[in-house]
């Protein structure tokens, strides 16, 4: 392994270990109000940066450990929740790490395409999962349920994601640390 490829690697795991330490912590700000808490989904905005600013590897292990050592280490989210959480975490990080870095061009337009599709899949991936873990532990999860957990209840969240996640990444290629690449423009004549 050369030099600048171990240099990249310890790189990225610092970043991930950082923004595992910021997905920790960052239920605390907003779980003083359980409602409000749940709505803004805090846990989910470092992964989606993990996935961008390390790739798909990264953004999913980190989404996969994230819910599952905050419910060992503080009792929250509740176990069913956070291994639920944990496959959609895990799914938000890849997909949207994956999608971004095979676009070919790293402009806006391709970070929102990859946040929203890993948003929708991430979100079906949790349905899935805790479809299948109502059923083995005999609780019910109808399409109503799903549709309320995973999109009308957190219309919130979804909004502070588009909003925030893209201004930081903007603000990430201002300094330096990643690079947006914008598509020059086609000669239309």
């Amino acid at each position: 392994m050369n030099r600048q490829n171990a240099n990249f690697q310890i790189k990225n795991l610092v970043t991930t270990a950082m923004l595992m330490a910021i997905g920790l912590i960052l239920p605390f700000f907003t779980g003083q109000i359980p409602q409000i808490g749940s709505m803004l989904l805090p846990m989910h905005i470092p992964v989606f940066i993990c996935g961008f600013v390390c790739g798909w590897p990264y953004g999913g292990v980190m989404g996969f450990f994230l819910p599952l050592v905050r419910h060992v280490a503080f009792g929250m989210p509740p176990v069913l929740s956070a291994v639920a959480m944990a496959f959609e975490l895990a799914a938000y990080g890849m997909i949207c790490g994956f999608l971004y870095n095979r676009s070919h061009w790293k402009c806006i337009v391709a970070l929102y395409r990859s946040l929203i599709a890993a948003m929708i899949g991430g979100r079906i991936v949790w349905g899935l999962v805790y479809a299948l873990i109502a059923g083995v532990a005999k609780e019910a999860f109808t399409w109503e349920m799903f549709l309320a957990g995973a999109f009308l209840g957190a219309i919130p969240g979804i909004v502070v994601q588009l909003i925030f996640i893209p201004s930081l990444m903007v603000a990430l290629n201002r300094t330096g640390i990643l690079r947006l690449y914008q598509e020059p423009k086609r000669d239309r004549t």
